[in-house]
């Protein structure tokens, strides 16, 4: 099971762990929520769980995944887009059956 994230991803997250001044990394998950039940989360993490598993970019950006969410999310690209004035992480989740017409969430 893996979860990757672009040269994007991994230097936004690397500029905003700097500017914010701590922190090892961001965490991924998902919850139930939404239209069509699950929806992302996405925190800083200053103190890694246990249970973590742990995916490190080559920038040396770690992302870290409950083991309940990995099932949910085991394959993902996390991308950072901007589009027009607009920018954002995006998920791509090679699980998801269907998204929500408002992007927020998905199932699968």
């Amino acid at each position: 099971m893996a979860i990757t994230m672009t040269e994007a991803a991994a230097k936004h997250i690397k500029k905003q762990l700097v500017k914010r001044g701590k922190g090892v990394g961001v965490r991924l998950g998902v919850k139930t929520s939404g239209c069509s039940g699950m929806a992302y989360i996405l925190e800083f993490v200053d103190q890694p769980l246990a249970e973590d598993c742990v995916f490190e970019h080559e920038l040396k950006v770690s992302i870290f995944v409950d083991p309940k969410s990995l099932v949910y999310m085991n394959g993902t690209e996390l991308d950072f887009v901007k589009e027009g004035l607009n920018e954002g992480f995006r998920f791509n989740n090679p699980n998801v059956a269907s998204e929500c017409g408002c992007g927020e969430s998905f199932n699968v």
